[in-house]
């Protein structure tokens, strides 16, 4: 799992996810909801490149994905990409080893 921290790493993820899907957490630092979420996404076991970003730290970043991905921010949040576009999102309590599943079951 790897940190994004630039908005020149989040295009390229972006780009990336034209080829194959990947995984992205928006997570909030200060938040005890977000670090449950980041600790079950860390856990969460897939062949697919996972990624995060700690929203307050790198606010820019966070910026770009709401604008680049038209899904209104939410922390702590997960995304599924496909094709350069969000397939699937999920907040709070939804990012979970089910929801997760099933949102690459269903879009990927």
């Amino acid at each position: 799992m790897k940190e994004l921290q630039s908005i020149n790493e989040w295009k390229d993820i972006l780009e990336q996810s034209k080829s194959a899907p990947l995984l992205v957490l928006k997570h909030s630092t200060t938040c005890p909801i977000s670090a449950a979420a980041f600790n079950r996404f860390h856990a969460y076991e897939t062949e697919m490149p996972k990624y995060f970003l700690k929203v307050r730290e790198s606010r820019p970043v966070s910026n770009a994905i709401e604008s680049d991905l038209g899904v209104v921010h939410q922390s702590p949040q997960a995304f599924i990409l496909n094709e350069g576009k969000a397939v699937w999102n999920a907040s709070h309590g939804a990012v979970n080893q089910t929801e997760i599943d099933k949102g690459i079951k269903e879009n990927v």
